[in-house]
This record gives structure tokens, C-alpha cells and sequence, in this order.
């Protein structure tokens, strides 16, 4: 039988700062952005709800970038774009991997295919605007 999760303020705090902001933060900027309102909140905590959020699907992993895992509020299909010069994550809006691609895939390798997911890794455009000689 799962465990009802009661409500806790940091908890929805925890969410709220995942779901309000289209960085694709990490726990510690979580942590960081919360800590001076919640002054007992540990960066445990922290991690605790998140991997109970991903658990529930009410956020998604992006991945790992300059070793530290992001995330993402959206839960909508969509793709990301890394830069590897400064490790900014963008959301790329659409779909990447078609439908039929899935059941081909599936079929073939003789497989179930929950999901699918497509991430870009080059450099954003702040980066290149900074790389033009002057």
C-alpha cells in the first residue's frame, strides 16, 4: 500500500520553486532560493521531496550538466538543448521522435516503450555571441 504524503509547507515550496522557473535548476539552487524563508530547511529535505517528485511524475530529470542533476517542472513533451560551454538548459518545444518511430523500435527490438526523449548538446547563443571576434 503506498504511503499517503501529508502536506508540508516546504514540501510545496520545494515544488513550487521547481514548477515556477524555466532554468532547470539543480537541488542546491532549490536549497539556496528557499533557505532564507525557511530557515530549518535542510538540503536533505531538499533532495528527499525531489526524488519523491520524479518518483510521481510531477517533475522530470533533464540529466546530469557540469555534474549536478536539473530539473524540469514542465512535464509536457518537449526536448532540451544543453550548451556545453555554459550549461544553460533550454527548453526546445516539440516533438522529436514520432509516434511510428516508437512502435517501430518497440516491434523491432521486441520492446514496451513508455517514453522517448530527444536532448540537444552544442552551444546556445549567448555563447556564440561571446566567441565573435570583435
Amino acid at each position: 500500500m503506498e504511503k499517503k504524503q501529508n502536506y508540508s509547507r516546504k514540501r510545496e515550496a520545494i515544488l513550487k520553486a521547481i514548477q515556477g522557473t524555466t532554468c532547470h535548476p539543480t537541488a542546491e539552487w532549490v536549497y539556496q532560493k528557499l533557505k532564507p524563508e525557511y530557515p530549518d530547511l535542510s538540503l536533505g529535505t531538499v533532495y528527499r521531496n525531489i526524488a519523491q517528485f520524479k518518483n510521481d511524475g510531477t517533475i522530470i530529470s533533464v540529466g546530469t550538466v557540469n555534474g549536478q542533476e536539473r530539473y524540469d517542472g514542465n512535464i509536457q513533451p518537449h526536448t532540451h538543448f544543453v550548451c556545453s560551454c555554459c550549461g544553460a538548459v533550454i527548453d526546445i518545444p516539440g516533438n522529436f521522435i514520432s509516434l511510428d518511430a516508437n512502435v517501430e523500435i518497440a516491434e523491432r527490438y521486441h520492446l514496451r516503450i513508455d517514453s522517448s526523449e530527444v536532448l540537444f548538446h552544442g552551444i546556445c547563443s549567448n555563447c556564440l555571441q561571446r566567441q565573435k571576434p570583435l
